[in-house]
């Protein structure tokens, strides 16, 4: 296999797709905010992946006002968390109590955000969610070996949902009803519509593990790299970047650059995420390496200058492949970095099999 060998002065980690994988737990929480708002959860989970959750509830939340907005971040991250955490919660709650996976549905209501979450009109940031599975592993300090994505939470409910409702239906799962001619007698014909969504939703909570896991190849690139040479530049804020690192095994080192960092003003795909990080570690980015595994991330890291490598734990490479990257790899095994010289002339030289 061909590689290219090259040096640089640090790197700058993304982190959600990059060194951890809570793709899942995301995926659910901008989904149950998609399906709050009656749109589709796929378009919804595609369009926030990689960005700021600021920035997605200011667009899809606009009523939320500027200064309730750190607070409505804040849960909406900490509903992330829950939805990582929650199933394993449930199934020590069942082998404590007795209770039958099939027939689990009570709601929580706790401060833990064990509860599922409550399909209605309510904001996004009030909700506390939960989902995870024990037949897969919990979070750890071990690579995950699994090298296929976990399916999406939208292609699930809604597979879950199709199987609920008559055969005779055809109107979209997700569609807002029509504003004329909508009386209360036609509220009362949506009613089993709403349980059978509400069913689904039960369901998929009840048997899918969204457990946050490190990525392959992760720990043992963070061990070759010497302390004060790596940042992490992360589109979460700390809330969620702080709890999905510390869940896996990974202390976030000294330079971490979350998205609420007040210092920024804006976030990926523009550039200054990884200029601030790099600044922060006295370097000029243009002399460090970025992994990263988004499409607006790949062009934040190019954008500041640095060599980019995408990593293809999140995305399809052909998704990837136009965004800018100047290596695209299908994890971090396939990246090797070593120290050269000490003290200020260290250098630390990548490579990259490709």
């Amino acid at each position: 296999m061909p590689s290219t060998t090259f040096r640089a002065d640090a790197v700058l980690f993304d982190m959600d797709g990059t060194l951890t994988d809570s793709i899942a737990a995301v995926e659910a929480a901008w989904g149950a905010v998609a399906v709050d708002l009656g749109l589709d959860p796929e378009t919804v989970i595609a369009a926030t992946h990689g960005k700021r959750a600021v920035d997605n509830l200011a667009f899809y939340r606009p009523e939320i006002e500027l200064h309730k907005m750190d607070a409505a971040v804040e849960a909406f991250e900490r509903s992330i968390l829950d939805f990582a955490d929650s199933f394993q919660k449930r199934a020590e709650r069942r082998r404590s109590s007795g209770e039958s996976s099939a027939g689990f549905s009570a709601r929580a209501g706790s401060d833990s955000g064990e509860s599922t979450p409550a399909l209605s009109d309510t904001s996004a940031s009030s909700r506390s969610g939960s989902l995870s599975t024990p037949s897969l592993p919990s979070s750890s300090s071990n690579d995950s070996t699994s090298g296929a994505r976990r399916p999406s939470f939208a292609t699930r409910l809604s597979g879950m949902l199709a199987s609920a409702l008559p055969e005779a239906s055809n109107a979209p799962v997700f569609d807002e009803p029509p504003e004329s001619n909508y009386t209360a007698h036609d509220t009362q014909k949506e009613k089993p519509v709403e349980a059978d969504i509400e069913a689904a939703w039960e369901t998929e909570a009840d048997v899918v593990d969204r457990s946050i896991r490190i990525l392959p190849g992760v720990k043992d690139m963070i061990e070759c790299i010497p302390d004060g040479r790596y940042a992490v530049a992360t589109s979460g804020a700390k809330t969620y970047a702080y709890g999905a690192m510390t869940r896996v095994g990974i202390t976030p080192p000294p330079v971490t650059i979350t998205a609420d960092d007040k210092r920024l003003k804006a976030g990926k795909p523009a550039p200054d995420p990884f200029l601030l990080a790099a600044s922060c570690l006295g370097f000029d980015a243009k002399n460090c390496v970025v992994f990263e595994d988004s499409p607006s991330g790949i062009r934040a890291g190019v954008a500041s200058g640095a060599t980019v490598i995408a990593v293809c734990t999140s995305h399809e490479r052909a998704k990837i492949e136009g965004c800018g990257a100047h290596f695209v790899v299908e994890d971090m095994r396939s990246v090797r970095c070593v120290v050269e010289g000490a003290g200020t002339g260290m250098r630390l030289v990548f490579t990259v099999e490709h």
